[in-house]
């Protein structure tokens, strides 16, 4: 697991690069409904993610939910456990125009910001407003799409997430990024100061360890998947019925990727999923996920490969019965699979340990992580992951 240290935030915050429009894939040309709003410029005009790749515009809806059946297991005292959920989904091609959705609050921005001794006002503005291509409440698409829930790294923020998210609702899924409660940089609740990570101080103490994290977030998501699927579904937002409950993916970074194992031991409503770069902290039970379908995608090196000094991945992968893949991506590290490699190139900041270009790592990501769901969720086979592509050269299939 790689805590929210300073280096850490070094690496995350790193070598922001926007995205030429000339590198783009095709699929992104395609003109989006007026829904899908641009970002206002930040003053150095550095501050940019590239555009969805997918057809359709995105809608989001941000929501604050409360687990009133149990307390917050790292701060008991603070009461019910508490997520932020954003809500990206394909929306409908004559929703009118709404308002765009920041990427962070100011609040959050600072706060990750900190870390790297980052404390100009309009650098914190000019993070919060980053575009998300994506408006706030519009009409959804019309249909059931599937879901996919993506879980971020400990002690990272789940705003680092969105360039997966608009661009897996630019294809047709609805996306719920979950921000679990004192385990980030910084968490925005409603009429609240935000919630830092009194988990990582408990961590470094030795108090809590990496398998009472990966149960604490597999409790949040089960009552996640309750909220958005089940019978109070559109009290907890109006769109609800878009969801297709029978079609459940989940995907996550670092611990939020060994969480999306986890959890899919305990819900068998998740069918897929996908670990970027996390150690596993849980061993799979005899029979692993019970042939469901789950893809390793990570660093290139000697952390990751097989026989590499994360045995965890030997582990898990022996223990899975159903379709699977390895793959692992030159010149990674470990940010490389979240916008790190695209924000933020006004900062000065090292992207260290990487020289996958920062577009190619964004693009190599949402391909990727794109081509798995629709074969998994949606029945379309995917020639990409049926072994190395020309398209994608830096990533490596292993097969141990």
């Amino acid at each position: 697991m790689v805590t929210f240290t300073r280096a850490a935030a070094a690496a995350l915050l790193a070598c922001a690069v926007a995205l030429p429009a000339t590198a783009l894939p095709a699929a992104a040309a395609t003109p989006a409904p007026a829904v899908s709003a641009s970002a206002p410029a930040d003053p150095a005009g550095a501050l940019r993610l590239p555009p969805p790749t997918g057809r359709s515009g995105v809608g989001a809806s941000v929501l604050h939910l409360v687990d009133r059946s149990r307390p917050d297991p790292w701060v008991p005292s603070a009461g019910p456990r508490e997520l932020m959920v954003t809500v990206h989904y394909p929306a409908a091609r004559t929703a009118r125009a709404g308002a765009p959705v920041p990427y962070a609050t100011e609040e959050e921005a600072r706060l990750i910001l900190v870390g790297l001794g980052k404390t100009d006002p309009a650098v914190i503005r000019a993070l919060a407003g980053v575009g998300t291509y994506s408006a706030k409440d519009v009409r959804p698409a019309p249909g059931r799409h599937p879901l996919v829930v993506l879980s971020p790294g400990f002690g990272v923020p789940r705003f680092l997430l969105t360039g997966l998210a608009t661009d897996l609702a630019s294809r047709g899924y609805v996306v719920a990024s979950v921000d679990h409660a004192y385990e980030s940089s910084g968490m925005s609740v409603p009429g609240r100061p935000a919630l830092t990570c009194a988990a990582c101080t408990e961590r470094r103490a030795g108090r809590i360890t990496d398998t009472d994290i990966t149960a604490a977030r597999t409790a949040d998501v089960r009552f996640l998947l309750d909220r958005l699927t089940g019978p109070r579904a559109v009290a907890t937002w109006p769109y609800a019925r878009t969801i297709d409950p029978t079609r459940i993916g989940m995907a996550g970074h670092s611990v939020g990727g060994a969480a999306a194992a986890t959890a899919m031991v305990a819900d068998r409503r998740i069918d897929a999923g996908v670990n970027m770069d996390g150690s596993f902290w849980d061993t799979l039970p005899a029979g692993g996920l019970g042939g469901r379908p789950f893809m390793f995608l990570g660093t290139d090196d000697e952390m990751h490969r097989p026989g590499g000094i994360d045995t965890s991945w030997d582990a898990t992968w022996k223990a899975l019965g159903g379709w699977k893949r390895w793959l692992t991506v030159s010149g990674s590290n470990h940010f490389t699979f979240t916008d790190a490699p695209v924000l933020l190139r006004g900062l000065d900041v090292p992207d260290r340990g990487a020289t996958i270009p920062a577009d190619r790592a964004l693009a190599v990501t949402r391909a990727y992580l794109a081509a798995f769901f629709d074969e998994q969720l949606r029945g379309r086979p995917q020639p990409l992951l049926t072994g190395p592509s020309p398209l994608h050269p830096e990533v490596r299939f292993n097969n141990p």
